[in-house]
């Protein structure tokens, strides 16, 4: 009865992980959660009541399916102050930035196309392109993004029409690629027939180091952007952004009327009331230092506890830390091990798409204060220990 591109679809293995963490006594690394200390709740409800008795009747109406104007007006001028010249009109509202991967699937890929992805890459990507078919031609990372040498043969091998990348603290290593690493990228890209997916939703949760360049500006009109609403202000609101090279935006609208019409048209304009009753720059500049404070602290811990065979990345900004076990170390192995002393992290497999993965997880600092972090590092390190001695 299923159709075939069913058939190898998987469940998320992190929110399969997240039903252990519903236990009271883990403490868990594993989500790639915001800290729910800092949802302006509050203000989000005097902008919901401001929008219901203001203008509840058209608040409550069918909406266009590009996404409330002043919204998008907001988001590209956002754009703006980092050098990035978009036009609101190029803006399409999404629910969260995941439908708008399912809409770049459904929009570029065909069975069997060759598509270049990030190793280890992002989850949410792997699973939603991996509906369309695709043949993933995984590219390493490096400490200053992905292996251009690499990358160079895998575009010579195959004429790859889609590339997913997530340049900035990327999910889930943490990495963010240098400067250089961009402006060579795009030299590798050329003139290829291929279309740059720049997902960006830790973009401006930076707290150490300094802003690189979008490759928007890199590589005009082969550039699709991804954004969101749930890292900056709350993932339950499940609003994000696609911006789109004028091509592609008609097919790309009409991708989503078949999805949905439009997404939900109240939540945009309770958000829009409450960016323009509020400073969001003051509020990522509180999460920005309280996530810089808690990453700090588990690099530290990393440091301290751990024996000096097990690497770990080093981000300057974003949720994650990625750790590399010695290679006789399975992470499922200390996943069940961790999990008996009540710490929970994600082992790093799903993230590959061609194998992979065995000795290495991903550490996530965002959602736990700091109190967490240091007894939960210390399970996790007598966790290691517990799985070292039976080597």
């Amino acid at each position: 009865m299923l159709a075939q591109r069913m058939q190898h679809l998987q469940k998320s293995f992190i929110r399969e992980i997240l039903k252990v963490t519903e236990k009271p006594d883990i403490i868990s690394f594993a989500g790639g959660l915001p800290n729910p200390a800092y949802f302006p709740a509050a203000q989000l409800a005097d902008a919901a009541q401001k929008v219901l008795l203001g203008d509840g009747q058209a608040a409550l109406q069918y909406s266009t399916t590009e996404g409330h104007p002043p919204l998008r007006r907001y988001i590209a001028n956002r754009y703006h102050r980092f050098g990035i010249e978009v036009s609101p009109d190029q803006i399409l509202i999404t629910n969260g930035s995941q439908q708008g991967l399912d809409l770049i699937g459904k929009l570029l890929i065909n069975p069997g196309d060759p598509v270049v992805i990030e190793r280890p890459g992002y989850l949410g990507a792997i699973q939603s392109f991996s509906l369309y078919e695709p043949d993933f031609r995984p590219v390493p990372l490096l400490a200053d993004g992905i292996d251009l040498e690499q990358l160079a043969s895998t575009l010579d091998a195959a004429p790859v029409k889609l590339m997913y990348t997530t340049p900035n603290f990327q999910n889930p290593s943490g990495l963010t690629y240098s400067a250089q690493t961009r402006a060579k990228l795009a030299e590798l890209v050329g003139d290829r027939r291929l279309i740059l997916v720049e997902d960006n939703p830790y973009g401006e949760l930076r707290f150490t180091g300094e802003h690189q360049p979008s490759f928007w500006n890199l590589l005009p009109d082969r550039v699709i952007l991804l954004g969101s609403f749930s890292k900056v202000v709350a993932p339950a609101l499940r609003l994000g952004w696609l911006v789109v090279p004028p091509a592609l935006l008609d097919k790309l609208i009409a991708a989503k009327q078949a999805a949905d019409l439009h997404s939900n048209y109240l939540t945009q304009r309770i958000l829009y009331q409450f960016l323009q009753d509020n400073d969001l720059d003051a509020h990522l500049q509180t999460i920005r230092a309280a996530y810089k404070r808690q990453a700090e602290l588990m690099v530290s811990m990393l440091e301290e506890l751990f024996p000096p065979e097990v690497k770990f990345t080093r981000p300057e900004g974003g949720m994650f830390v990625w750790v590399t076990l010695p290679e006789e170390v399975s992470a499922l192995a200390l996943l069940e091990e961790a999990t008996r002393q009540n710490v929970a992290f994600v082992p790093g497999q799903p993230f590959y798409v061609d194998g992979g993965g065995q000795n290495s997880l991903r550490l996530n600092f965002s959602n736990a204060d700091e109190a967490a972090i240091e007894t939960g590092m210390q399970r996790l390190a007598g966790a290691l220990k517990t799985v070292l001695a039976k080597r």
